[in-house]
């Protein structure tokens, strides 16, 4: 019997924070592009994961209960994604509320500024019109740039002004790496480093960084991303297993906001079979039919 591989997906997001689907249509475009399984890792948040694994489970696809946090670095940009959380605690909500509050001071403050500085007369309730009700990000500023014709796609926007080091760019309070492991932990999820080369730290230093960040509760790293070369994503992968780390791999759909990004591929469009979720025991079917990482 000849076994054909099928795709999943451990990195998407939904309109629960960043994306243009809803947590129910992006699970809708999973199966039917034919994905097995999907994480749903929105930004600080978890409030799309009962509709999208209510959705999953009408459509028979294995959901991975996952989220996205930002942890404070100031080289570059650190994320991590806890996969296949399943008892969130009241801390876990606690420390989710305080983040969607400094992420609404920081979303004013661009308000302050897009109207300063380009003369528009934008309120905050527009943009949070503009996502449906739902966590306010950047892509939602680039949209808002884009209706009053100050640029015509969202790379422009990002590239001209919404990007790190651009006039409408402002940092916000992060976790520290240790809060976000333990919250992930607790809530019965792994923790893996999400596109490891938005750190910007070179090569040589790498690996004691993720060392490190081992021994204080990272599981695993996310080498196989859209963004990274596929000469980088195997360099990361080789490294990572030699670290005794899980390897994830995804696409960080985000819909419309992040063009030529597809559901089930990675870096240079390669396919993410399911392969991928046999290698993370703690994330295997024992636990809600979940778990990744490892070939692309």
């Amino acid at each position: 019997m000849v076994y054909y591989p099928h795709m999943i997906d451990l990195h998407t997001h939904s309109t629960a924070s960043d994306g243009s689907l809803s947590p129910s249509q992006l699970i809708a475009e999973a199966h039917a592009i034919g994905l097995s399984a999907i994480a749903l890792t929105d930004h600080d948040t978890i409030n799309g994961l009962d509709e999208a694994r209510s959705e999953a489970e009408r459509l028979g696809i294995r959901f991975i209960p996952g989220i996205e946090f930002a942890i404070q670095w100031e080289p570059g940009e650190f994320h991590l994604l806890g996969l296949g959380l399943h008892m969130p605690d009241a801390a876990f909500s606690t420390s989710i509320a305080e983040l969607a509050h400094t992420r609404e001071k920081r979303n004013r403050e661009i308000v302050r500024r897009i109207n300063e500085e380009l003369n528009l007369h934008i309120d905050y309730e527009d943009v949070v019109q503009l996502s449906g009700g739902h966590s306010v990000g950047r892509p939602h500023f680039a949209k808002i740039l884009i209706q009053h014709k100050i640029v015509k796609n969202a790379e422009q926007a990002f590239d001209r002004y919404l990007g790190k080091g651009r006039p409408f760019y402002v940092p916000r309070e992060n976790l520290a790496f240790q809060d976000a492991a333990r919250l992930i932990k607790v809530a019965g999820g792994i923790v893996a480093l999400a596109h490891p080369m938005s750190l910007y730290v070179a090569w040589g230093r790498l690996p004691s960084l993720l060392a490190s960040l081992k021994e204080e509760g990272l599981d695993g790293i996310e080498a196989w991303h859209p963004a990274a070369k596929p000469g980088h994503c195997k360099r990361l992968d080789s490294l990572g297993r030699k670290l005794g780390l899980f390897i994830t791999a995804g696409s960080d759909f985000h819909g419309e906001f992040r063009h030529g990004r597809k559901l089930g591929r990675t870096t240079g469009g390669r396919k993410i079979e399911d392969e991928v979720l046999e290698a993370i025991p703690l994330l295997s079917g024992a636990r809600n039919g979940v778990d990744c990482a490892s070939h692309v």
